[in-house]
């Protein structure tokens, strides 16, 4: 199936009310669940971190649709970084703007982070993806997107845990202030 048909069709379930996100990949639809209270609380943390240190046109936001038509995916990042400006539109944002995705990994479905997207948003060339996993209190900031044997990679990865001081671009986060998931 075509792209443009499997967006329309992405499109219509997202209207369903309990489809919390639709994303695209490979060609399949991907929906998930609405995230805890924990996950969305980390994701307004780290972009009320990053929106005191931009400047310029850039915001953080928690939410929204990024989309590289060309390739066939449409992601929902839990927080993004791009112009402000760019926000101003009636659909998704193409990837090209963005200069920061960052994904909070659900307990449920961390294979999406830690292999689909991964794979996803360096081919979408999107410079850095902060990934935050509440479960084991660790950060994995990935950069220098380019080529790799098997496709487009990020050729940087640094590992943080919970706790330290994290930089991320030309941006720092203090991880002290994430919880944690409870069991």
């Amino acid at each position: 199936m075509e792209y443009e048909r499997i967006r329309e069709v992405a499109a219509r379930l997202g209207e369903i009310p309990e489809a919390a996100k639709v994303e695209i990949s490979d060609g399949s639809i991907i929906m998930m669940m609405s995230p805890s209270g924990t996950h969305e609380l980390i994701a307004m943390r780290v972009a009320r971190q990053l929106n005191q240190q931009l400047d310029g046109d850039l915001v953080a936001h928690t939410g929204g649709d990024v989309e590289h038509p060309g390739l066939g995916i449409l992601r929902r990042p839990d927080v993004v970084v791009l112009p402000e400006s760019a926000m101003d539109t009636p659909g998704s944002w193409e990837a090209s703007l963005l200069e920061l995705v960052g994904e909070v990994v659900s307990p449920s479905n961390f294979a999406n982070d830690y292999q689909q997207k991964l794979r996803d948003y360096p081919a979408m060339g999107i410079p850095l993806y902060l990934l935050i996993d509440p479960r084991t209190a660790v950060i994995s900031v990935l950069s220098d997107p380019g080529p790799g044997p098997d496709g487009p990679r990020y050729r940087a990865r640094h590992d943080y845990t919970f706790g330290d001081k994290i930089s991320v671009g030309r941006w720092h986060l203090d991880s002290r202030e994430l919880p944690r998931y409870r069991q």
